[in-house]
Protein backbone atom coordinates (compact mmCIF):
# COMPACT_ATOMS: atom_id res chain seq x y z
CA UNK A 1 0.00 0.00 0.00
CA UNK A 2 2.83 2.40 0.89
CA UNK A 3 4.51 1.61 -2.43
CA UNK A 4 1.30 2.43 -4.29
CA UNK A 5 1.08 5.83 -2.54
CA UNK A 6 4.65 6.66 -3.52
CA UNK A 7 3.97 5.80 -7.15
CA UNK A 8 0.81 7.95 -7.20
CA UNK A 9 2.65 11.05 -5.87
CA UNK A 10 5.46 10.57 -8.40
CA UNK A 11 2.99 10.37 -11.29
CA UNK A 12 1.27 13.58 -10.08
CA UNK A 13 4.62 15.51 -9.88
CA UNK A 14 5.54 14.36 -13.40
CA UNK A 15 2.20 15.51 -14.74
CA UNK A 16 2.49 19.03 -13.15
CA UNK A 17 5.95 19.51 -14.63
CA UNK A 18 4.44 19.26 -18.15
CA UNK A 19 2.27 22.52 -17.70
CA UNK A 20 4.00 25.78 -18.78
CA UNK A 21 4.63 28.30 -16.04
CA UNK A 22 2.94 31.64 -16.86
CA UNK A 23 5.29 34.60 -16.52
CA UNK A 24 4.56 37.37 -14.05
CA UNK A 25 2.59 40.22 -15.65
CA UNK A 26 4.53 43.48 -16.36
CA UNK A 27 2.71 46.49 -15.01
CA UNK A 28 2.52 49.40 -17.48
CA UNK A 29 2.69 52.92 -16.03
CA UNK A 30 -0.68 54.52 -15.77
CA UNK A 31 -1.39 57.69 -17.73
CA UNK A 32 -1.24 60.96 -15.76
CA UNK A 33 -4.53 62.05 -14.34
CA UNK A 34 -4.03 65.73 -15.36
CA UNK A 35 -2.98 67.59 -18.53
CA UNK A 36 0.12 69.14 -16.91
CA UNK A 37 3.38 67.80 -18.29
CA UNK A 38 6.20 67.56 -15.81
CA UNK A 39 9.46 68.94 -17.22
CA UNK A 40 12.42 66.64 -16.78
CA UNK A 41 14.98 67.72 -14.23
CA UNK A 42 17.83 69.59 -16.01
CA UNK A 43 21.20 68.00 -16.01
CA UNK A 44 23.87 70.36 -14.71
CA UNK A 45 27.12 70.09 -16.61
CA UNK A 46 30.10 71.77 -14.96
CA UNK A 47 31.94 74.29 -17.20
CA UNK A 48 35.10 73.04 -18.82
CA UNK A 49 38.40 74.29 -17.54
CA UNK A 50 41.54 75.29 -19.43
CA UNK A 51 39.69 75.30 -22.75
CA UNK A 52 40.76 77.85 -25.37
CA UNK A 53 37.86 79.19 -27.38
CA UNK A 54 38.23 78.85 -31.15
CA UNK A 55 38.68 82.07 -33.13
CA UNK A 56 35.46 83.85 -34.12
CA UNK A 57 34.71 83.70 -37.79
CA UNK A 58 31.48 85.68 -37.75
CA UNK A 59 31.39 89.43 -38.34
CA UNK A 60 32.18 91.57 -35.26
CA UNK A 61 29.20 93.18 -33.51
CA UNK A 62 28.25 96.67 -34.63
CA UNK A 63 29.71 99.51 -32.59
CA UNK A 64 27.38 101.08 -30.05
CA UNK A 65 26.08 104.45 -31.21
CA UNK A 66 26.79 107.40 -28.95
CA UNK A 67 27.95 105.49 -25.85
CA UNK A 68 27.13 107.09 -22.51
CA UNK A 69 30.31 108.65 -21.13
CA UNK A 70 30.97 107.63 -17.56
CA UNK A 71 33.05 109.58 -15.05
CA UNK A 72 36.16 107.57 -14.39
CA UNK A 73 38.15 107.80 -11.17
CA UNK A 74 41.79 108.62 -11.17
CA UNK A 75 44.46 111.03 -10.07
CA UNK A 76 44.65 114.23 -12.09
CA UNK A 77 46.25 115.26 -14.32
CA UNK A 78 46.01 112.09 -16.38
CA UNK A 79 45.55 111.13 -20.05
CA UNK A 80 42.02 111.29 -21.43
CA UNK A 81 40.21 107.96 -21.52
CA UNK A 82 37.79 107.38 -24.35
CA UNK A 83 36.26 109.69 -26.94
CA UNK A 84 34.18 111.82 -24.57
CA UNK A 85 37.11 112.63 -22.30
CA UNK A 86 39.26 113.37 -25.35
CA UNK A 87 36.61 115.82 -26.59
CA UNK A 88 36.64 117.58 -23.21
CA UNK A 89 40.46 117.72 -23.15
CA UNK A 90 40.54 119.15 -26.69
CA UNK A 91 37.89 121.73 -25.86
CA UNK A 92 39.83 122.91 -22.82
CA UNK A 93 42.56 123.96 -25.25
CA UNK A 94 40.06 125.89 -27.41
CA UNK A 95 40.25 123.10 -30.01
CA UNK A 96 36.57 122.45 -30.49
CA UNK A 97 35.27 119.04 -31.63
CA UNK A 98 31.82 120.58 -32.08
CA UNK A 99 28.99 119.84 -29.66
CA UNK A 100 30.27 117.15 -27.31
CA UNK A 101 28.61 113.82 -28.02
CA UNK A 102 31.12 111.09 -27.12
CA UNK A 103 31.36 109.90 -30.72
CA UNK A 104 34.27 109.98 -33.16
CA UNK A 105 33.02 111.98 -36.15
CA UNK A 106 34.50 114.33 -38.76
CA UNK A 107 34.62 117.32 -36.40
CA UNK A 108 36.29 115.34 -33.63
CA UNK A 109 38.85 113.96 -36.08
CA UNK A 110 39.54 117.48 -37.36
CA UNK A 111 40.08 118.62 -33.76
CA UNK A 112 42.45 115.71 -33.10
CA UNK A 113 44.40 116.64 -36.23
CA UNK A 114 44.65 120.27 -35.08
CA UNK A 115 45.97 119.11 -31.70
CA UNK A 116 48.48 116.76 -33.33
CA UNK A 117 49.80 119.56 -35.54
CA UNK A 118 50.02 121.93 -32.59
CA UNK A 119 51.86 119.29 -30.52
CA UNK A 120 54.21 118.07 -33.26
CA UNK A 121 52.69 114.57 -33.31
CA UNK A 122 52.08 112.27 -36.25
CA UNK A 123 49.00 113.51 -38.10
CA UNK A 124 46.79 110.43 -37.90
CA UNK A 125 43.42 112.01 -36.97
CA UNK A 126 43.14 109.12 -34.51
CA UNK A 127 43.37 108.82 -30.73
CA UNK A 128 46.58 106.81 -30.98
CA UNK A 129 48.87 106.11 -28.05
CA UNK A 130 51.08 109.18 -28.55
CA UNK A 131 48.07 111.47 -28.82
CA UNK A 132 46.42 110.02 -25.72
CA UNK A 133 49.64 110.42 -23.74
CA UNK A 134 49.78 114.15 -24.58
CA UNK A 135 46.05 114.85 -24.31
CA UNK A 136 45.72 115.42 -20.58
CA UNK A 137 42.80 116.13 -18.29
CA UNK A 138 43.74 118.41 -15.41
CA UNK A 139 40.39 117.92 -13.62
CA UNK A 140 37.40 115.55 -13.89
CA UNK A 141 35.47 115.80 -17.18
CA UNK A 142 32.03 116.17 -15.55
CA UNK A 143 30.57 118.64 -13.10
CA UNK A 144 27.26 119.09 -11.31
CA UNK A 145 25.10 121.99 -12.48
CA UNK A 146 22.26 123.21 -10.26
CA UNK A 147 19.39 124.90 -12.08
CA UNK A 148 18.82 128.41 -10.70
CA UNK A 149 15.79 130.67 -10.55
CA UNK A 150 17.49 132.94 -13.11
CA UNK A 151 17.73 129.97 -15.49
CA UNK A 152 14.02 129.25 -15.21
CA UNK A 153 13.13 132.93 -15.52
CA UNK A 154 14.96 133.13 -18.87
CA UNK A 155 12.86 130.47 -20.55
CA UNK A 156 10.27 131.57 -23.09
CA UNK A 157 8.62 130.16 -26.21
CA UNK A 158 10.19 131.08 -29.53
CA UNK A 159 7.90 132.39 -32.25
CA UNK A 160 7.88 130.47 -35.51
CA UNK A 161 7.71 133.60 -37.68
CA UNK A 162 10.08 136.45 -38.40
CA UNK A 163 7.44 138.98 -37.41
CA UNK A 164 6.72 137.14 -34.17
CA UNK A 165 10.42 137.01 -33.27
CA UNK A 166 10.73 140.76 -33.87
CA UNK A 167 7.94 141.35 -31.31
CA UNK A 168 9.59 139.32 -28.51
CA UNK A 169 11.51 140.98 -25.69
CA UNK A 170 14.41 138.54 -26.22
CA UNK A 171 15.16 135.39 -28.17
CA UNK A 172 15.98 133.25 -25.16
CA UNK A 173 16.22 129.52 -24.50
CA UNK A 174 12.97 127.59 -24.67
CA UNK A 175 13.85 124.72 -22.31
CA UNK A 176 16.21 123.84 -19.46
CA UNK A 177 17.64 121.07 -21.65
CA UNK A 178 18.61 123.59 -24.33
CA UNK A 179 20.12 125.91 -21.72
CA UNK A 180 22.28 123.35 -19.92
CA UNK A 181 23.37 121.73 -23.19
CA UNK A 182 24.81 125.06 -24.30
CA UNK A 183 26.44 125.61 -20.92
CA UNK A 184 28.10 122.20 -21.25
CA UNK A 185 29.05 122.79 -24.92
CA UNK A 186 27.23 119.51 -25.57
CA UNK A 187 24.49 118.02 -27.69
CA UNK A 188 21.10 117.70 -25.96
CA UNK A 189 21.23 113.94 -26.58
CA UNK A 190 24.43 113.64 -24.55
CA UNK A 191 22.90 115.67 -21.71
CA UNK A 192 19.93 113.30 -21.72
CA UNK A 193 22.22 110.28 -21.53
CA UNK A 194 24.18 111.80 -18.67
CA UNK A 195 20.94 112.35 -16.76
CA UNK A 196 18.76 109.34 -17.64
CA UNK A 197 16.37 109.75 -14.69
CA UNK A 198 15.57 113.42 -15.33
CA UNK A 199 12.06 114.34 -16.38
CA UNK A 200 12.82 117.29 -18.65
CA UNK A 201 9.19 118.39 -18.71
CA UNK A 202 9.41 118.97 -14.94
CA UNK A 203 12.94 120.41 -14.69
CA UNK A 204 12.80 123.15 -12.05
CA UNK A 205 14.87 125.27 -9.70
CA UNK A 206 17.30 123.25 -7.61
CA UNK A 207 17.54 120.18 -9.84
CA UNK A 208 21.08 118.81 -10.06
CA UNK A 209 22.39 117.77 -13.46
CA UNK A 210 25.60 116.21 -14.73
CA UNK A 211 27.14 118.21 -17.58
CA UNK A 212 30.61 118.35 -19.19
CA UNK A 213 33.05 120.62 -17.38
CA UNK A 214 34.51 122.52 -20.31
CA UNK A 215 35.89 126.04 -20.04
CA UNK A 216 38.18 127.63 -22.62
CA UNK A 217 41.50 129.10 -21.47
CA UNK A 218 41.68 132.84 -21.03
CA UNK A 219 43.38 134.33 -24.11
CA UNK A 220 46.94 135.45 -23.53
CA UNK A 221 46.55 138.17 -26.14
CA UNK A 222 44.91 139.03 -29.43
CA UNK A 223 45.11 136.87 -32.50
CA UNK A 224 47.32 137.86 -35.41
CA UNK A 225 44.95 136.55 -38.08
CA UNK A 226 42.17 134.06 -38.79
CA UNK A 227 42.08 131.41 -41.52
CA UNK A 228 38.79 129.95 -42.80
CA UNK A 229 39.04 126.73 -44.79
CA UNK A 230 35.97 126.29 -47.00
CA UNK A 231 36.85 122.74 -47.97
CA UNK A 232 37.39 121.57 -44.38
CA UNK A 233 34.65 123.81 -42.90
CA UNK A 234 36.86 125.05 -40.11
CA UNK A 235 37.96 128.40 -38.70
CA UNK A 236 41.30 128.76 -36.93
CA UNK A 237 42.86 131.72 -35.12
CA UNK A 238 46.65 132.14 -34.91
CA UNK A 239 48.93 134.53 -33.10
CA UNK A 240 51.48 136.66 -34.93
CA UNK A 241 53.98 133.78 -34.74
CA UNK A 242 51.49 131.37 -36.37
CA UNK A 243 50.83 129.46 -33.14
CA UNK A 244 47.34 128.00 -33.05
CA UNK A 245 45.07 129.79 -30.56
CA UNK A 246 41.70 128.30 -31.45
CA UNK A 247 40.14 125.76 -33.79
CA UNK A 248 36.38 125.78 -34.49
CA UNK A 249 34.06 123.94 -36.91
CA UNK A 250 32.06 126.39 -39.04
CA UNK A 251 29.29 126.40 -41.60
CA UNK A 252 29.77 127.98 -45.01
CA UNK A 253 27.51 129.24 -47.81
CA UNK A 254 25.33 126.69 -49.54
CA UNK A 255 25.80 128.36 -52.91
CA UNK A 256 29.28 128.52 -54.45
CA UNK A 257 28.85 132.08 -55.73
CA UNK A 258 28.08 133.25 -52.18
CA UNK A 259 31.39 132.03 -50.78
CA UNK A 260 33.99 134.81 -50.44
CA UNK A 261 37.65 134.19 -51.17
CA UNK A 262 40.98 135.82 -50.51
CA UNK A 263 41.80 138.36 -47.80
CA UNK A 264 39.10 140.14 -45.83
CA UNK A 265 39.29 142.18 -42.63
CA UNK A 266 37.29 142.52 -39.42
CA UNK A 267 35.09 145.61 -39.72
CA UNK A 268 33.09 145.56 -36.45
CA UNK A 269 32.53 143.43 -33.35
CA UNK A 270 29.17 143.10 -31.56
CA UNK A 271 28.66 140.80 -28.55
CA UNK A 272 25.03 139.77 -27.95
CA UNK A 273 23.73 141.60 -31.04
CA UNK A 274 20.27 142.23 -32.38
CA UNK A 275 19.56 141.17 -35.96
CA UNK A 276 18.18 143.07 -38.92
CA UNK A 277 15.95 140.82 -40.97
CA UNK A 278 16.02 141.81 -44.65
CA UNK A 279 13.35 140.02 -46.73
CA UNK A 280 15.53 140.35 -49.84
CA UNK A 281 18.13 138.02 -48.28
CA UNK A 282 15.57 135.22 -47.77
CA UNK A 283 13.77 134.75 -51.10
CA UNK A 284 13.10 131.11 -50.16
CA UNK A 285 10.87 132.24 -47.27
CA UNK A 286 7.18 132.65 -48.05
CA UNK A 287 6.86 135.05 -45.13
CA UNK A 288 9.79 137.11 -46.38
CA UNK A 289 8.18 137.42 -49.80
CA UNK A 290 5.05 138.82 -48.16
CA UNK A 291 6.87 141.31 -45.93
CA UNK A 292 7.67 144.65 -47.48
CA UNK A 293 9.89 145.98 -44.70
CA UNK A 294 12.91 145.07 -42.62
CA UNK A 295 12.54 143.81 -39.06
CA UNK A 296 14.77 144.18 -35.99
CA UNK A 297 15.03 140.97 -33.97
CA UNK A 298 16.14 141.25 -30.31
CA UNK A 299 19.31 139.64 -28.87
CA UNK A 300 19.49 136.19 -27.35
CA UNK A 301 20.95 132.72 -27.94
CA UNK A 302 18.13 132.00 -30.42
CA UNK A 303 18.87 135.11 -32.44
CA UNK A 304 19.73 134.16 -36.07
CA UNK A 305 23.35 135.26 -35.49
CA UNK A 306 23.49 133.86 -31.98
CA UNK A 307 25.29 135.64 -29.18
CA UNK A 308 28.15 137.22 -31.15
CA UNK A 309 28.63 138.99 -34.50
CA UNK A 310 31.93 139.88 -36.17
CA UNK A 311 31.34 141.70 -39.44
CA UNK A 312 33.82 141.62 -42.33
CA UNK A 313 34.65 144.33 -44.84
CA UNK A 314 32.60 142.54 -47.49
CA UNK A 315 29.05 143.89 -47.06
CA UNK A 316 26.64 141.38 -45.53
CA UNK A 317 29.37 138.93 -44.50
CA UNK A 318 30.56 138.03 -41.02
CA UNK A 319 31.51 135.38 -38.48
CA UNK A 320 28.78 134.74 -35.91
CA UNK A 321 26.97 132.36 -33.58
CA UNK A 322 23.89 130.29 -34.27
CA UNK A 323 20.82 129.00 -32.41
CA UNK A 324 21.50 125.52 -33.83
CA UNK A 325 25.01 124.42 -32.76
CA UNK A 326 24.41 120.80 -33.82
CA UNK A 327 24.09 122.00 -37.42
CA UNK A 328 27.47 123.75 -37.50
CA UNK A 329 29.80 122.30 -40.10
CA UNK A 330 27.32 122.21 -42.97
CA UNK A 331 27.00 124.06 -46.26
CA UNK A 332 23.80 125.92 -45.52
CA UNK A 333 24.45 129.59 -44.77
CA UNK A 334 23.78 132.58 -47.01
CA UNK A 335 27.50 133.38 -47.04
CA UNK A 336 28.52 134.02 -43.44
CA UNK A 337 30.60 131.70 -41.28
CA UNK A 338 28.48 130.18 -38.54
CA UNK A 339 29.96 128.98 -35.26
CA UNK A 340 28.49 127.54 -32.08
CA UNK A 341 27.62 130.39 -29.75
CA UNK A 342 30.35 129.52 -27.26
CA UNK A 343 32.97 129.51 -30.04
CA UNK A 344 31.76 132.82 -31.48
CA UNK A 345 31.93 134.36 -28.00
CA UNK A 346 35.52 133.17 -27.59
CA UNK A 347 36.47 134.46 -31.03
CA UNK A 348 35.23 137.92 -30.00
CA UNK A 349 37.97 137.91 -27.34
CA UNK A 350 40.66 137.23 -29.96
CA UNK A 351 39.82 139.47 -32.92
CA UNK A 352 40.22 143.20 -33.46
CA UNK A 353 39.00 145.70 -36.03
CA UNK A 354 41.26 145.56 -39.06
CA UNK A 355 42.54 142.02 -38.35
CA UNK A 356 43.06 140.00 -41.55
CA UNK A 357 40.82 137.00 -42.26
CA UNK A 358 42.06 134.69 -45.00
CA UNK A 359 39.49 132.59 -46.86
CA UNK A 360 40.98 129.46 -48.40
CA UNK A 361 39.32 126.98 -50.80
Amino acid sequence: MFVLLIMTVGIWVWWQSREPIAPKPQLKPTAPTTNLAVAPRPVVVPPPTNVVAPPQTSAPPAKAVSPVPQPLPGVFPRPARGVFEAQVALGRQAISPGSLDGVIGPQTRAAILAFQRKSGLSETCELDADTRARLLLETPPLTTYVVTSNDVARLQPLSGTWLGKSQQAALEYETILELVAEKGRASPNLIRRLNPLTDWTQAAVGIELQIPDLAYPEPGGRAGFVVVSLGEKKLEAFDASTNLLAHFPCSIAARMEKRPAGELHVAAIAPNPNYTFDPDVFPESAEARQLNRKLILPPGPNNPVGTAWISLDKPGYGMHGTPNPEQVGRTESHGCFRLANWNAEYLVKLVWVGMPVYIEP
